[in-house]
């Protein structure tokens, strides 16, 4: 008997039938399920997963089981589950799944512990929980784990301050850093997926709105470009001198938050960092302002001091909330702070997830190994696998490039043959 803590059983079916949907988008991940279902990899690797479970997510863990890896997956987020997908991976797959859409921190914790109840060897993380709970309260498991893997900024971000202050204490493959996913996910996924949480949630109109997207990194740039083309007028805010130069030279207006807030309509947090819309800011939003966040932790709005602020709370909407402040002015929060793309939408579309999801998977395979060479740190993608995947990804969209020819290799590695 599969162990679980899921919604409802009932969902199932439907949940298989929007799995295999996904699969359809995903080719890449599908030839390499293909290879490790024939040559095992990872049989017998026991794996915590901590992902958003979603479609997407679950063709990963279907994939991975292929390898023979025996799997434990449990939410990333509280909001981002899909309740239909985690019955699914139950019932029709076999794979332990420990995650339901809104549960309580508590809930949140105890299905992490539950996913690493059975001594997992390799974690695939998406915000580094697993990590800092192993780390922090779990430090038994060490002797067991040989590796991990990490989706996220946010995660990456923790990550390397783990390896800073030398206290991090297994090997991990940064796969947020791979150029097939950062380029692609972060940018046209996050771009697009946000713009899709906010409409859903709202119905408004963007033509015409100023919305302000604070952070300008590729998560910021797909946001700021998918708004540009619905007709807003997108304001950048920044912390990163170059981010900010790129951003005016890309034709964005671009100034600090606390003048952006008098004239926002809609507000965009993705920088992984904390209290980017703070007090000061709400007081000088317009009525109505509409603030949400796409970045991985709901820390980058400062909810605690918007309550204190507010005279009223109320849902006028799935998703949204209205904080009545004392002076009459209403600001609406979206999703209760946390990633509108998964807590409002589907989050990304399957066929950016597809190079996600088939870097996490080949760095799996890559962490079985090579872990013992590997030192505590974090480590870069290898460039053979994202190149990997970007050639199938071309060859499943159809798509021919050149190839160098001899006399154009020997000029290109050359320093004699001049102009």
């Amino acid at each position: 008997m599969v162990k679980y803590d899921v919604k409802d059983m009932k969902l199932a079916g439907h949940g298989k039938k929007r799995i295999e949907w996904a699969e359809r988008e995903m080719p890449v991940l599908r030839l390499i399920r293909k290879r490790f279902a024939s040559r095992k990899p990872l049989k017998g690797v026991r794996m915590a997963c901590c992902l958003h479970v979603t479609t997407e997510t679950a063709n990963l863990a279907v994939t991975l089981k292929s390898g023979g890896a025996d799997v434990r997956l449990c939410a990333s987020n509280p909001l981002s589950t899909q309740d239909d997908v985690a019955a699914a991976l139950v019932k029709h797959y076999g794979i332990q799944t420990y995650a339901i859409k809104g549960e309580d921190n508590r809930s949140y914790y105890k299905h992490i512990n539950a996913s690493l109840d059975h001594k997992p060897q390799i974690t695939m993380d998406d915000g580094a929980d697993i990590v800092s709970t192993i780390h922090s309260k779990r430090r038994n498991l060490l002797d067991h784990i040989i590796g991990g893997t990490e989706e996220t900024t946010t995660g990456v971000i923790r990550l390397r301050a783990m390896e800073q202050d030398g206290v991090l204490a297994y090997p991990i493959v940064a796969v947020n850093d791979a150029l097939t996913k950062h380029l692609f996910d972060n940018r046209y996924g996050t771009g697009q997926s946000t713009i899709d949480g906010i409409l859903r949630a709202t119905n408004v109109l963007l033509a015409g709105k100023n919305v302000v997207v604070a952070g300008y990194g590729w998560c910021g740039r797909g946001v700021a470009m998918r708004a540009k083309g619905h007709g807003a007028q997108v304001v950048i805010t920044e912390v990163d001198p170059m981010k900010a130069l790129e951003a005016t030279m890309d034709g964005f207006a671009v100034m600090p938050m606390a003048k952006a807030a008098r004239i926002g309509d809609i507000f965009v947090t993705l920088t992984g960092d904390i209290n980017v819309v703070d007090a000061h800011h709400f007081r000088a939003m317009k009525d109505g302002a509409i603030v949400c966040n796409s970045g991985h932790f709901n820390v980058e709005i400062n909810l605690t001091a918007l309550k204190k602020m507010s005279k009223s709370v109320r849902q006028v909407r799935d998703f949204v909330d209205e904080y009545k402040m004392r002076n009459g002015r209403r600001v609406f929060i979206l999703g209760e702070g946390r990633l509108i793309n998964l807590a409002a939408a589907e989050g990304h579309p399957a066929s950016v997830m597809d190079m996600s999801f088939a870097n996490q998977a080949l760095c799996a395979e890559y962490m079985v190994k090579n872990a013992r060479s590997l030192e505590k740190k974090v480590y870069p993608v290898p460039e053979n696998i994202d190149k990997e995947i970007a050639r199938l990804k071309l060859l499943a969209m159809g798509t021919a490039i050149d190839k160098l020819t001899p006399e154009q290799e020997k000029y290109l590695a050359s320093w004699q043959e001049g102009t």
